[in-house]
């Protein structure tokens, strides 16, 4: 599942590698435009030419991209749902590595982190902060939370409570949720098309804002076993 925001030049070599990545297998790309204004809904479609396996789904204006997770999982129809980012940094070679530790483990989610990041010093270094943070905040260990390469099962991420800005935390809500999330190394490559969506503001302030919202939802959570029912 690929959120899509005026990403339009690398979505032909996106599909390209996924199709690679996953020969053999069965699977369903759902693409969720979120408002793009570059062109990137007309690409799709004539991309589903070629894939038929392109599953569009297109926002009448940018809702952000927790909104477009949210879609995605509700329009997934596998048991299980890989998500991953559209500017090519993520690399589609990792997914059959994901889908397998998740079916190998049991686990309801494997999450991804950046062993090597190909981005500047500076926006590493911003992501180190904004990852700490919410870290920090939240009683988590999750290595890189700002990674999008993710395998959840299905029914699991559909349950969760989404909202805006909630797409970092996903390993943290399924935790709340009683799920289990295991994390492997994935790579990472540099930017060659389009621009970054994320600055100083919602990579660091706003997920502090954000992070405080999980820690309220994790301190309010219902907690309770049935002993019994007759």
């Amino acid at each position: 599942m690929v959120p899509a925001y005026n990403e339009r030049d690398n979505l032909a070599p996106l599909l390209a590698e996924i199709a690679a990545a996953l020969t053999g297998r069965s699977y369903e790309v759902i693409v969720v435009d979120d408002g793009s204004t570059d062109g990137t809904f007309d690409a799709l479609k004539a991309l589903r030419q070629q894939y038929p396996q392109l599953h569009i789904i297109a926002f009448e204006r940018n809702a952000g991209q927790t909104a477009a997770f949210a879609a995605g999982f509700r329009a997934a129809r596998a048991p299980i749902v890989v998500t991953l980012d559209a500017d090519l940094q993520n690399d589609p070679a990792d997914i059959p590595q994901l889908v397998d530790t998740l079916e190998r483990t049991g686990a309801t989610a494997v999450a991804g982190y950046r062993a090597t990041r190909r981005d500047t010093s500076w926006k590493r270094l911003q992501s180190r902060i904004a990852n700490g943070v919410r870290n920090r905040l939240n009683g988590e260990v999750i290595r890189d939370t700002g990674c999008s390469l993710k395998a959840f099962r299905t029914e699991a991420v559909r349950a969760l409570p989404l909202f805006t800005g909630m797409h970092r935390f996903l390993p943290t809500l399924i935790k709340m949720e009683g799920g289990t999330v295991t994390e492997v190394p994935v790579s990472h490559r540099p930017r060659k098309h389009g621009v970054t969506k994320y600055g100083m503001w919602n990579r660091v302030w706003r997920s502090l804002q954000d992070a405080f919202a999980v820690r309220w939802m994790q301190r309010r959570a219902l907690r309770y076993r049935i002993r019994e029912e007759v």
